[in-house]
């Protein structure tokens, strides 16, 4: 239900803003605006103060809105009502009315990034695990304990990183940019510090999904080996474990943090496919034990790994992210920056095949994360309301017919001729443009369902 919520709150912001742009924007430039719909198909709700007045709906199919002018295209016009027309103002008032909906949105997202900095949130430091085998992030010699201070894009210009957020959207960049990331590190307490080069370029761009965090080698945030709460009767319990428990070495291999600690459980398989024993040493109360523990083999996505039973790992270190009111809007402004040139550099890498089609998400992904960030908290779910409508401000100034961005490039063809393109033109190209987004969003939702089975 969370999810739902989420996503229908998240739809209807996003369209009465964007929609609102073109209204404000053409009663502005005196054009007569017959009706302000939320939504397609069969009118559910409707208001209008006046038989002159622009009529509000809501209609049955809420997956996007309009805003309908009075045009002479579409019908005839009453002679006292031509000036009004959307076709008869200038040029440049048609532009300006077009790109309202775009820009509204492009700035409800800066207003959003703004907003969710001045409430702040507490958010795990950047302070890393122990990196996946085999990954990017160990090739370059990171380890767990390493605390990230800052990242840089070419070695020399560095940026400060205060929690573990903030260096996952300067990997975001970095893979979308097809650039290298270097990281300043140091230990917890800022002693031994050093730079490390992640080549971030080889990963052929892309959305930093888990699939991408894997293959950076970046999980969750640094944990402590700790021992939570036991299963009843699971294996953990039946080796004498407790909540609480200290793990210092598994088979004389000392752990440093929880990441280690599950990589060494789900490693307790032999090849015949039976639990391994293991030999555990825990702090207890100050006090060092022997236990021997033998995990339970389960199947996992077709895997054999080894279970104990227990929450494995101690609550992350937080920090304190808040911005002031001015800080916040210069903060939101540049991250919806960002965001929009981040958004088209992964389109035009997707465009010549550096970058693949799975990074187009549809409405079921949208939904999704919705939910999660709704859940995760207010700041959090601004945040992401923020990425999508930075992401529907993009989309819609793309030079496609039927999108804003194609009457755009109709307004730049007739303010370089001095003519308008013909009506013959326009039909090809609404056609031609109907194709491809139709496209787009057959690939998007089928990309959502791989998502969602796992297959991505």
């Amino acid at each position: 239900m969370m999810t739902l919520l989420a996503f229908v709150l998240t739809l209807a912001v996003l369209i009465v803003v964007h929609e609102y742009g073109h209204y404000r924007v053409a009663k502005a430039c005196g054009v007569k605006v017959l009706r302000f719909s939320v939504g397609f198909g069969r009118v559910i709700w409707r208001r209008q103060n006046g038989p002159e007045a622009t009529e509000f709906t809501l209609s049955a199919l809420p997956l996007g809105g309009y805003v309908r002018m009075l045009d002479e295209r579409d019908g005839p016009v009453a002679p006292q009502e031509r000036a009004q027309a959307f076709n008869n103002r200038p040029l440049w008032q048609r532009v300006a009315v077009v790109a309202a909906g775009p820009l509204a949105n492009l700035l409800l997202a800066a207003l959003l990034f703004g907003a969710a900095g001045w409430i702040g949130s507490e958010e795990p430091k950047a302070l890393l695990g122990t990196p996946a085998a085999g990954s990017l992030a160990e090739h370059a010699g990171l380890r767990a304990g390493d605390l990230v201070r800052a990242t840089s894009l070419d070695g020399q210009q560095w940026d400060e990183v205060r929690a573990l957020s903030e260096l996952r959207w300067q990997l975001s960049a970095a893979v979308a940019d097809g650039r290298k990331l270097w990281l300043e590190l140091s230990d917890a307490q800022g002693h031994g510090r050093r730079s490390v080069m992640l080549p971030t370029d080889t990963l052929g761009g892309g959305e930093l999904d888990a699939a991408m965090l894997r293959k950076l080698g970046f999980g969750g945030p640094f944990s402590e080996p700790l021992l939570g709460r036991l299963a009843p009767g699971a294996a953990a319990e039946a080796a004498g474990l407790r909540a609480g428990d200290r793990v210092l070495t598994i088979d004389g291999i000392p752990i440093v943090d929880a990441a280690g600690l599950r990589e060494r459980i789900r490693a307790a398989v032999q090849p015949d496919g039976q639990p391994r024993l293991q030999s555990w040493r825990v702090e207890r109360a100050g006090q060092t034990l022997e236990i021997e523990v033998q995990p339970k083999v389960v199947d996992e996505a077709g895997h054999a790994i080894g279970q104990i039973g227990a929450l494995v790992g101690g609550p992350p270190e937080l920090v304190l992210l808040r911005h002031g009111f001015i800080d916040g809007l210069v903060h939101g402004v540049e991250r919806t920056w960002e965001t929009a040139t981040m958004t088209l550099r992964v389109l035009g890498r997707m465009l010549i095949g550096q970058a693949s089609l799975k990074n187009l998400s549809g409405p079921l992904t949208i939904a999704d994360y919705a939910g999660q960030s709704a859940r995760a908290g207010l700041p959090q779910y601004l945040g992401f309301l923020a990425l999508v409508s930075v992401s529907l401000g993009v989309l819609n100034l793309l030079p496609l017919p039927m999108l804003d961005g194609g009457h755009l490039m109709y307004y730049l063809f007739e303010g370089l001729s001095g003519r308008p393109v013909s009506e013959w033109w326009q039909r090809q190209l609404q056609r031609i443009g109907a194709l491809i987004l139709m496209l787009m969003m057959v690939l998007a939702l089928s990309n959502d369902v791989a998502r969602l089975a796992g297959l991505h």
